[in-house]
């Protein structure tokens, strides 16, 4: 395109040095053959430059087209990144959730066996105490009858 430029800006220059012709209203005299060569230039240059322009133009429909494939395809990934990242969150919360609900059941469960525990200690002592109070409560009778019958042969004896 830039030669076709120069080829104008050298018309526009021979016009403009070109003689005027005296009583034409301002038309002047110029070299024909001269004008008729850049002409036949511009007409030679110009279908190279418009293919040059047309490859221009299907280059940028081109890049345009890949531009836009590629968009399309950051935009299905992104898409299905974003739906992997919900599924993973939903599994996650899903996860938190059963830890929670197993820490709860746990937490019911150690109570359960604590307090089963307590009150089979508490049953087992109770009952300890009970036997031994029984035991004691049967020991003292027993001392009780020892001292009486020491008491009762010692009198005898003091008689005989």
């Amino acid at each position: 395109m830039k030669r076709v430029e120069e080829l104008i800006n050298e018309l526009q220059a021979i016009m403009e040095e070109s003689k005027a012709v005296p009583l034409t209203g301002g038309k002047s005299l110029i070299d024909t053959e001269q004008v008729m060569d850049i002409l036949d230039e511009i007409r030679d240059s110009l279908p190279s430059e418009v293919r040059q322009a047309k490859n221009i133009v299907a280059d940028r429909g081109q890049i345009i087209s890949e531009a836009r494939k590629e968009a399309d395809a950051i935009v299905r990934e992104a898409e299905q990144r974003r739906e992997k990242l919900i599924d993973q969150d939903e599994i996650v919360r899903g996860a938190r959730a059963k830890a929670t609900e197993i820490e709860n059941d746990t937490k019911a469960k150690l109570y359960e066996m604590r307090k089963a525990a307590t009150d089979f200690v508490e049953d087992i002592m109770k009952k300890t105490d009970e036997a031994l109070t029984a035991q004691l409560t049967e020991l003292r009778k027993t001392r009780q009858n020892i001292k009486m019958a020491n008491k009762v042969g010692n009198g005898d004896k003091g008689a005989m």
